[in-house]
């Protein structure tokens, strides 16, 4: 897939990762928007143990023409987020995955089994008023060589914009619906 850095990858680029942080996003949810610099502090806390961050953004740029790939870029020259942003325009990658929201979290070992999977934070709108951390409990657990005690939460978020066939079934306004 493309990313707003210019290169393209696939999921073998990131071999060397321990630990591979993959999640569906975009540029226009609320919640994402709320939740960014939790995101970033996360990131930012766990790359030096090798945790590697990749952002994806499947929505359809028909439904949301601001998750178009030029605002993709946009925004990471804006925020200059320590993950890489991929464009998944095809829809492909969110469909292997089951992605379902925006930010939806999907954690993966050294041999690329999935360990967690969910939300990063209670709150992800407000992030500040978050008081439960699944994300980084999760890395922590397993960093630390533990079992991941909570492996599997409701992502809490705008749905994924559908493009194409599946579009029906999917709202446009669907960020307020959890």
């Amino acid at each position: 897939m493309p990313a707003t850095n210019g290169k393209t990858y696939g999921l073998n680029d990131f071999d060397e990762a321990p630990v591979l942080v993959v999640f569906f996003t975009c540029n226009h949810c609320p919640y994402v928007i709320g939740s960014d610099e939790s995101t970033r502090q996360t990131a930012v806390k766990f790359s030096d143990r090798g945790v590697q961050f990749v952002g994806i953004n499947a929505n359809s740029k028909n439904t949301y023409p601001e998750d178009s790939f030029p605002n993709m870029v946009k925004r990471m020259e804006q925020y200059k987020f320590p993950w890489l942003y991929l464009h998944d325009e095809s829809q492909e990658v969110a469909r292997a995955y089951g992605a379902l929201k925006t930010p939806h979290f999907f954690v993966f070992d050294k041999s690329r089994k999935l360990i967690y999977t969910g939300r990063a934070v209670d709150f992800p709108r407000e992030a500040g008023k978050s008081t439960i951390l699944d994300l980084e409990n999760a890395l922590t657990e397993h960093l630390a060589g533990k079992p991941i005690s909570v492996p599997l939460t409701n992502p809490i978020g705008c749905n994924i914009k559908w493009d194409g066939k599946d579009a029906h079934w999917m709202p446009a306004d669907a960020c307020d619906l959890v």
